[in-house]
């Protein structure tokens, strides 16, 4: 019998089923907040892998049409329970295989706790689908888990060094913005890794 792996979506709904969405603190990324504080993030916005979609409110509060992706039911369930501005939406689907109904849709991604939570073989369609999504210019706000506090290769979140995230989005995106988060969740201080990409011109 051959046991769901990261890449599919049994594998994140039986953590939803069994109660065990660790990943879900129940609040914004402090990150997130922290950048929303000083800049702002407009037009149509994408999240994907957005779980009970407290990211995906956080940005519709400044105003943004912002649509949550998630593959797992479990999470679209969740995030379509809470009280949400009506400038958002929440979709079942799966971002590695994007629909071209989402093809040049958005202007702005929103990268958190998705990239590293997919199979490192899966990183080129990653790039792919935000390429696929976004419109010319369009950006991506990412915040990147770099150094995971644990060893084990097949397990989420998986970690990635800033060489490697140069290596995958700087042919595609030029970066303007880079920082270490001052605000973290506990125990991912100075692990995690800011920066706004706009798509490069073709």
């Amino acid at each position: 019998m051959t046991h769901p792996t990261p890449s599919d979506s049994d594998f994140w709904q039986a953590r939803y089923e069994a109660g065990e969405a660790h990943w879900d603190k129940g609040a914004a990324a402090p990150p997130l907040l922290e950048f929303l504080e000083n800049d702002r993030v407009e037009g149509r916005v994408l999240v994907p892998g957005c779980g009970s979609g407290h990211d995906v409110r956080a940005l519709a509060a400044q105003g943004a049409d912002v649509t949550g992706m998630d593959f797992a039911p479990g999470a679209i369930s969740a995030a379509n329970a809470q009280t949400n501005p009506s400038q958002t939406q929440f979709v079942l689907a799966d971002f590695l295989n994007l629909s071209p109904e989402f093809f040049g849709m958005f202007d702005w991604i929103f990268e958190h706790t998705c990239f590293c939570a997919i199979d490192p073989k899966r990183r080129p369609d990653y790039i792919r689908s935000c390429l696929q999504a976004l419109r010319p210019d369009g950006r991506i706000l990412a915040i990147i888990y770099i150094n995971p506090d644990h060893d084990d290769p097949d397990h989420p979140p998986f970690p990635t060094s800033i060489a490697e995230l140069d290596e995958w989005f700087s042919p595609w995106f030029e970066t303007l913005q880079e920082q270490v988060p001052a605000r973290s969740y506990e125990g991912r201080e100075g692990r995690e890794l800011l920066r706004v990409l706009r798509r490069k011109e073709k």
